[in-house]
């Protein structure tokens, strides 16, 4: 006598998700609003991408230059973990790219470029500088 094996009703139930409050204060990835933004090169020279802020949305990001390849990338981390500090700090999105000018030091593997605090229309026009 051989027994039909059915298959766990368990196994067939909708997996539910729901978002657990909580982990690190982050600034908003999006914006459609003016933008400022802070342009960042390596020891060379070379532009690896940019960090832009916007107060009014308390948004602010890092765009990786897509022509720097991985290692634009990789030194880009830096500048996305200067965000997230700024932002647990609670500091203000365009206080935290002042922070970044001060604070920059070109013997570092990156630096911001010197009097490169410029205003674009919209975060779409950073993205894309980082994209050409």
């Amino acid at each position: 006598m051989s027994r039909e094996q059915r298959p766990n009703p368990r196994l067939n139930e909708d997996l539910l998700f729901n978002e657990a409050p909580g982990g690190p204060p982050r600034y908003s990835p999006l914006t459609h609003k003016p933008v400022q933004y802070l342009t960042v090169s390596d020891r060379d020279g070379q532009v690896i991408g940019y960090v832009w802020a916007n107060d009014e949305d308390d948004a602010a990001g890092w765009e990786v230059r897509k022509a720097g390849g991985d290692e634009a990338f990789n030194k880009g981390a830096r500048w996305a973990r200067k965000l997230h500090d700024a932002k647990a700090r609670g500091v203000a999105p365009t206080t935290a790219l002042a922070e970044m000018i001060q604070e920059s030091d070109p013997t570092k593997s990156s630096h911001v470029v010197p009097g490169s605090l410029t205003e674009a229309p919209n975060l779409g026009f950073v993205e894309g500088l980082a994209n050409q």
